[in-house]
């Protein structure tokens, strides 16, 4: 099968068959990047989405630019790449929420919602009556969602967060980055804001385990995630080397801390990384590599014994495939069964053929007269298919047809837009 016949078979439908959650709507009054994240992830699934946003600003990420996508005239638009990567799908509505009419434009949405997403401060929503209790007091079968930085509870509440502060504050930068005293060492950030698309993640997964329990129950909940609550759970090994251990991880840069060899090695040509699994794995390395002897090695003969002699092991490695071309190995490697690779660039990353077999590059029609490119949602379903039915949408382009399915007449809904309510 060809790379775009294996595309067209395992990409995600953009017809309108419905997708596994296209029962559900879903009231978005998030912005930024972890709660708009989930909501993306449930209107790829067939929920409808409705993004609620400020009267001409919209949300943050909107003005978050360059890069902007570029209209059919080729000048820039208003619709910054990073609030093209997380809300497609969506429709979009502009409201006022500390007016009396956006308040109740909002109230008029939750009595027909399943779910609400939002991450305004701690008590914020309280004050416009459109906080949980009495969200959920006019709809019983309501999910109510906040995404906060430090959640509901605790000393830091009322504090604003973003990615960069909880992954400094939830311990990953302290085990993110090459080792202190060496060439670039000291704390890293992740390159892609981890701690937002994790907690947008765990966010998703909260409302339809709350969906599944309304099922049962009839009534709806209330969710309360923090960010640095899902940066300290998603510390995973390294929390629980601590934790068993009373030894604090440190960074160790590309080598991974519990099992070796993993790390990235020079070769005559290029850098490559390499990532052993278990021992008969490091066998096959050992075969390629022309060190068969290495297996058998006391120091190196199962996992925990290369651990804890990974200074001599990685001496022996680096000058094995510095006298080697990055392709070769890494060919020799995959007949193996050995994982490695070569360490793509992002542009790299659209021209890898298992990438664009998987169709994980589309483009949606976008009301700027152009494609706009998204990147596909990793998951796939044989009997209801991810479909996508909308790019992310302009600022207020489905506020009055929103308003009109809510019953408001022409009349009124040019009245609230006179007055700067929408």
């Amino acid at each position: 099968m060809s790379a775009a016949s294996a595309a067209e078979s395992t990409a995600p439908s953009t017809s309108n068959r419905s997708g596994p959650l296209s029962h559900l709507r879903v009231l978005d009054l998030s912005r930024i990047l972890a709660a708009p994240w989930a909501g993306q992830i449930l209107a790829d699934l067939g929920a409808e989405v409705i993004k609620v946003e400020r009267p001409g600003a919209g949300d943050d990420t909107r003005s978050w630019g360059p890069p902007f996508l570029k209209d059919a005239s080729g000048q820039d638009t208003r619709e910054a790449g990073y609030y093209l990567a997380v809300n497609r799908g969506k429709r979009s509505i502009t409201v006022s929420i500390d007016t009396p009419e956006g308040q109740q434009i909002v109230r008029d949405m939750a009595v027909q919602a399943d779910i609400v997403l939002e991450n305004y401060k701690a008590g914020t929503l309280e004050r416009y009556g459109l906080d949980q209790a009495s969200l959920r007091k006019i709809n019983p079968r309501l999910i109510y969602c906040s995404v906060t930085g430090f959640g509901q509870t605790g000393p830091r509440r009322d504090q604003p967060a973003y990615d960069f502060l909880i992954q400094a504050l939830g311990g990953l930068m302290s085990v993110t980055g090459e080792r202190d005293g060496r060439p670039g060492g000291g704390p890293q950030k992740v390159g892609v804001p981890i701690v937002d698309l994790m907690t947008g993640m765990y966010t998703a997964v909260s409302v339809l385990a709350a969906v599944a329990r309304r099922d049962q129950t009839g009534t709806g909940d209330t969710i309360d995630i923090g960010m640095l609550d899902v940066q300290v759970s998603t510390l995973a090994n390294q929390a629980m080397n601590f934790l068993v251990s009373g030894k604090t991880p440190q960074r160790n840069g590309n080598a991974h801390p519990n099992i070796q060899p993993q790390d990235v090695f020079a070769c005559g040509d290029g850098d490559m990384i390499l990532v052993v699994g278990n021992d008969g794995q490091f066998a096959k390395l050992a075969d390629v590599l022309g060190h068969g002897e290495w297996a058998q090695d006391e120091r190196f003969r199962t996992n925990a014994q290369r651990v804890r002699n990974i200074g001599e092991l990685s001496a022996l490695l680096r000058e094995a495939f510095g006298a080697r071309q990055r392709a070769d190995v890494i060919a020799a490697l995959d007949a193996a069964g050995v994982p490695s690779g070569a360490i793509n660039s992002v542009s790299e990353v659209f021209d890898e053929p298992q990438v664009q077999a998987r169709g994980m590059l589309m483009k949606l029609p976008h009301p700027a007269g152009v494609d706009v490119p998204q990147v596909a949602s990793p998951m796939r379903f044989a009997d209801a298919p991810i479909q996508y039915r909308r790019p992310p949408p302009l600022l207020g382009e489905h506020s009055h047809e929103v308003l009109r399915e809510l019953g408001y007449d022409d009349e009124r809904i040019a009245a609230l837009r006179s007055a700067g309510v929408i």
